[in-house]
């Protein structure tokens, strides 16, 4: 039987960057990652298919915390360019500027009437929702930005995501993914193209040559202890033991999980009942990324588009090539598009991909001569979680119980929260020296972490 300090399941950033701090801490502790896939990253990962490399839809480095701004600065040095978003919004036949709530410039008269005047009695109404405890989302919505930019954009790109009537989600999770532009600026917008930036992703980071998989490759090769293919199929936490697809058993005294939290859930041996059925509250949304090679250059500027519209079956529609030129052919445009599904739903891609080229074409992004180099289905289970009313309590539950375990549950799905791969990579840090005992500080004032050679 294999023996290990620490063992960790999921290969993506939250789980290499664990085990990166562990090893850079100078400590005796032996670590072991397990990833069940053939290759780390997990979402954060790329393909490669007839010369295109394929992200799992777009992932975009935002670069906050100076420690992890560094840290993945180094870890990524000269792979890296820096870009200023280009993100639009098609409706009513028409092109606006994100965030839609701040640009309706442009739209038909009717669509800027309605927008403006509803967000005009919200700032006569006050912070209202403020008197509400556990607002809805929609409520806060409405609330935010009046009937009118709810009834074109919040609303429909909302429940078109995430698959549920929006009264059933929280506010939790909107914090810095949703701008909230000022009375000012929304008068501005709808009378010419502005074009300030707004929001956490004003700017971003994205490698020159390898993908999304750059980041995730970088970790691993700077880690020593690193199983593929290896799922974990139970986990015994009062024998502190797990059952491993090619590995066998293995044992451990402390536990990092970076999977799905309500997975991981049904895979504890004795767990108590409650959290059990507390695991079956978390919720999710499925989607399915599909990405094209097409053989012209140039297909977009944009760099991404959002479509609230629901005769479009996508919501969503990036074009990697404007993240780098290098993830296609010379003369070749890489896109993805996004679809969500509830999940358990079924999905026919061959339907639904037929009805997403009628309606790239249909807007003018393909032309009816564009030749198909590439075609790839890229299904994403649990790629949303959800914020609901049940959640808070169910993670309660379950938190409370694994730290009684010596188990941390962290990252994106491991935390089950709506985060980004920069704070994957800080959890996986706080979350090393949580177990080497060394007490949390500021970023600003953590230790420097110096990079080993590639091996």
């Amino acid at each position: 039987m294999l023996k290990t300090d620490v063992l960790i399941i999921g290969g993506g950033l939250a789980g290499l960057s664990c085990a990166y701090h562990l090893e850079r801490s100078g400590r005796r502790v032996s670590y072991l990652v397990l990833e069940k896939g053939d290759r780390v990253g997990g979402y954060a990962g790329s393909i490669v298919k007839n010369g295109f490399i394929f992200d799992h839809t777009g992932h975009l480095l935002h670069l906050h915390d100076p420690y992890g701004k560094k840290l993945i600065l180094n870890l990524l040095k000269g792979n890296l360019y820096l870009r200023e978003r280009r993100s639009w919004i098609y409706s009513n036949g028409i092109y606006t500027r994100y965030p839609f709530q701040a640009n309706t410039y442009g739209l038909p008269q009717r669509v800027i009437e309605d927008c403006v005047v509803g967000f005009l009695k919200t700032a006569g109404q006050g912070s209202n929702h403020r008197l509400f405890k556990s607002p809805s989302f929609k409520h806060w919505a409405l609330q935010t930005f009046g009937e009118g930019i709810c009834k074109h954009f919040m609303f429909p790109y909302n429940e078109k995501l995430w698959r549920v009537p929006l009264n059933r989600m929280t506010t939790e999770w909107q914090g810095r993914f949703v701008p909230k532009p000022k009375l000012e600026e929304v008068l501005y917008g709808s009378l010419t193209d502005q074009k300030k930036f707004f929001g956490y992703n004003a700017a971003f980071r994205y490698p020159k040559r390898g993908g999304i998989q750059s980041l995730p490759d970088a970790l691993a090769q700077r880690i020593q202890n690193l199983h593929l293919g290896a799922r974990v199929t139970r986990v015994d936490l009062r024998e502190r033991v797990a059952q491993v697809n090619g590995v066998g058993e293995i044992a451990f005294k402390f536990l990092v999980n970076t999977a799905p939290l309500n997975r991981f859930v049904d895979l504890i041996s004795w767990v108590p009942s409650s959290v059990r059925e507390a695991g079956r509250q978390l919720r999710f949304t499925d989607v399915y990324c599909l990405s094209l090679g097409v053989q012209r250059a140039g297909v977009s500027d944009r760099h991404w588009i959002y479509f609230p519209e629901k005769r479009f079956n996508f919501y969503r529609v990036g074009f990697s090539t404007n993240f780098s030129p290098h993830v296609a052919p010379p003369g070749a445009t890489s896109m993805y598009i996004e679809l969500s599904r509830r999940p358990g739903e079924g999905i026919d891609l061959a339907r639904e991909e037929k009805r997403a080229l009628e309606g790239l074409r249909s807007c003018g992004i393909l032309k009816s001569s564009d030749r198909l180099l590439a075609r790839h289905w890229i299904p994403m289970p649990c790629a949303y979680v959800l914020y609901d009313f049940q959640r808070e309590r169910a993670l309660h539950a379950i938190f409370t119980y694994l730290r009684g375990q010596k188990v941390e549950s962290i990252g994106r799905y491991g935390a089950w929260k709506y985060s980004f791969m920069e704070e994957a990579i800080l959890d996986g840090k706080r979350c090393a020296q949580k177990i080497l005992g060394v007490a949390p500080k500021s970023s600003q004032k953590l230790p420097e972490v110096e990079l080993k050679p590639l091996k």
